[in-house]
């Protein structure tokens, strides 16, 4: 057998691998979402949750199930995709394998700016809705643009380091106005932004699903297409120039769609960090580091896992509940440490 028969049928193998791999993350997401649709202070039997499903249920089932579990499931799934892609492109359009969108502060600038409109506008009409995505956009756009002037130098470009620690640095800048501007709240919307602020699905109604779906709807087919670019970006400056590389506009659109996709998912979660960190790594290990199959990968892990966080923190301390965003950061905290220390060996 010729060299050339070799590599297809290795790359036959590893594309059934990964093709099983994404399918069994599927399935799991769909038990999770079976656990989800059945945990909070009212329960559902499985037969009820059918029943219920198919428009047989009760009128106070069909409540429960439709109008509040439903939403935030969905909400879920979607905000853990967008966060993870952000967390992926920003990976590779930087070559930092730290990168993710709350540790560079990106997060934070989209709940400041979606923080200063929900002080004067009351969320629950249907205009501040369907605008908090764009402002959260405008406000994680500019500090984007303000981490990429601070970290870039001339003779050197972009050092993964310095983007890291300037990112780390102008989140906790503003995480610091966010706490001065809560002092100007009421008690009852200091409650809802300190909550929100430590990333809970707050946006639980179909208003807020349809809200964030355009945003995911057109910015992650545009990832994806963008995969092959992101597997030549990985090969650096000068051989991408070589290969015909527009190497700045490339950049530009892929920051655009991290950045669209990260403050999009703000506007409805607050500040769930670490979903863009751990879903891509996950990822990389389970289908490796070629972008078509890391991409829905890293989507599909992210919804796993923030799908998976909200269903235990609306059970572990019932009738209350503990905001997603701590059970993700009691999981990625320590991870993040890990592949920092890695990094430095």
């Amino acid at each position: 057998m010729s060299e050339n028969k070799y590599v297809s049928v290795y790359q036959q193998k590893r594309h059934r691998k990964n093709v099983f791999i994404i399918i069994t993350i599927v399935v799991l997401i769909l038990l999770m979402l079976m656990i989800s649709m059945n945990t909070g202070f009212i329960r559902l039997t499985p037969g009820e949750l059918f029943r219920t499903l198919f428009g047989m249920g009760t009128e106070k089932q069909q409540l429960i199930l439709f109008e509040f579990r439903l939403p935030r499931i969905v909400i879920s799934i979607l905000v853990g995709m967008a966060l993870a892609v952000s967390g992926a492109i920003l990976q590779g359009v930087s070559r930092n394998a730290l990168a993710d969108p709350g540790i560079l502060g990106i997060n934070a600038g989209a709940g400041l700016a979606v923080m200063l409109f929900i002080s004067f506008f009351p969320s629950t009409t249907a205009t501040p809705v369907f605008f908090l995505p764009f402002l959260a956009f405008v406000g994680a756009g500019v500090t984007a643009v303000l981490i990429y002037v601070l970290s870039y130098k001339r003779d050197e470009g972009i050092s993964p380091i310095r983007l890291l620690l300037t990112g780390v640095a102008i989140a906790a800048g503003i995480s610091a106005a966010m706490i001065v501007l809560t002092l100007r709240l009421s008690p009852e919307n200091y409650q809802f932004v300190a909550v929100w602020m430590a990333g809970s699905i707050w946006g639980s109604n179909w208003k807020f699903v349809i809200a964030l779906l355009p945003w995911i709807l057109i910015l992650l087919p545009i990832a994806f297409a963008k995969s092959r670019v992101l597997n030549t970006l990985n090969l650096g400056e000068m051989p991408a120039t070589g290969l015909g590389l527009a190497i700045e506009r490339e950049r530009l659109i892929l920051l655009a769609v991290a950045v669209g996709l990260a403050g999009a998912s703000v506007s409805v979660s607050g500040g769930i960090g670490f979903i863009g960190l751990i879903a891509p790594h996950l990822a990389r290990q389970l289908v490796g580091a070629k972008h078509q199959y890391l991409i829905p990968t890293a989507a599909l892990v992210g919804s796993l896992l923030l799908i998976t966080a909200d269903t235990i923190g609306r059970w572990i301390i019932e009738p209350s509940e503990v905001p997603a965003g701590i059970v993700v950061a009691v999981i990625g905290a320590p991870y993040f440490l890990y592949l920092l220390a890695k990094s430095k060996a």
